[in-house]
């Protein structure tokens, strides 16, 4: 199993994002279990250049969309354009046909806008009123979006966060990566340090090797008794989905991978648990009147589910 092409791409995001190595390999994690990213965090914390670095070290076709309140779903899909000379339409694809497709500040665009993604993210597929279109792939959505606590925004609905396979935050970094940030912020914010590290075959090989990653059936009883305990668990409303658990174990596999493992261990499963599942549940209006975060709902959860004890060879 050979890893180092992950490794090169983790390397290339190091370059502009500081101290966040964890969530770096959690973006690269992603992008092997072939899911869908979305990053949420204030403005000006690096969530664009983030994606854009992604994108360079990729060697694959992107775009960049900028949502805004007057996007329409035809600026994303594409249109038909009636030529009266013949009498007939042809369609001019629109942005969501490249392998990286960027989702810039998601929430501030209609939810009208934000349901054009949604057969693009689950299928792979778009479909206009004469048309039925396979994707390229590999094919991944990155959306970035600002804290609702910010005025002019719509609030992403359930079905289209369970779509996105993590949900993670850069945060504000640590004080000395900050003053190194200030000191190279033109070079970093103009990627030019930034190169292609692998193609869309380099890519392929390495998710057919996730996914023949070997997961013990005690590894899958403990999703599944994760998700269940979720669905049953006072502060939450709405736990996680079928589809959350099949992210949380193509994830775990990820995981492994990065690690150079050939199998799961348990405390794979455990380190994604939050990023896969906090952004799909609904917590109970008790927890929201104590303010309680998913994040701190979740670590209780995982105290109540029991820990399988794994021997491998």
């Amino acid at each position: 199993m050979d890893n180092k092409k992950a490794h090169l791409i983790l390397d290339n995001l190091k370059k502009v994002i500081l101290g966040k190595d964890d969530i770096l390999e959690n973006v690269i994690i992603a992008l092997l279990s072939r899911g869908h990213l979305l990053i949420e965090d204030v403005p000006g914390t690096g969530k664009t250049t983030l994606v854009k670095a992604l994108a360079k070290s990729l060697d694959l076709s992107y775009k960049r969309v900028q949502f805004t309140p007057d996007l329409m779903p035809s600026d994303i899909i594409g249109v038909s354009i009636y030529h009266k000379d013949t009498g007939t339409f042809s369609f001019k694809k629109g942005p969501i046909f490249n392998q990286i497709f960027l989702a810039d500040e998601i929430n501030r665009t209609s939810p009208k806008t934000q349901s054009s993604l949604l057969q693009a993210m689950e299928e792979g597929e778009v479909s206009t009123e004469d048309h039925h279109y396979i994707l390229d792939k590999p094919f991944m959505v990155l959306a970035t979006q600002n804290s609702l606590e910010y005025q002019g925004t719509f609030p992403l609905p359930e079905a289209q966060l369970d779509r996105f396979i993590m949900c993670l935050s850069l945060g504000y970094p640590a004080e000395e990566y900050e003053m190194e940030i200030l000191k190279n912020h033109k070079s970093i914010k103009n990627l030019n340090q930034i190169n292609p590290v692998v193609n869309e075959e380099d890519i392929f090989l390495m998710q057919s090797f996730v996914d023949n990653i070997t997961v013990h059936d005690d590894i899958i009883d403990y999703i599944i008794n994760i998700a269940n305990a979720t669905r049953n668990y006072g502060d939450i409303s709405l736990g996680a989905s079928t589809r959350a658990s099949i992210d949380l174990l193509n994830t775990s596999k990820a995981k492994a991978f990065i690690n150079g493992r050939g199998y799961v261990i348990p405390d794979d499963v455990k380190k994604m648990v939050i990023p896969v599942l906090s952004h799909r549940l609904i917590l109970s209006s008790e927890a929201r009147i104590e303010r309680r975060s998913a994040k701190d709902i979740l670590k209780g959860v995982l105290d109540q589910v029991f820990l399988p004890v794994i021997a491998h060879e």
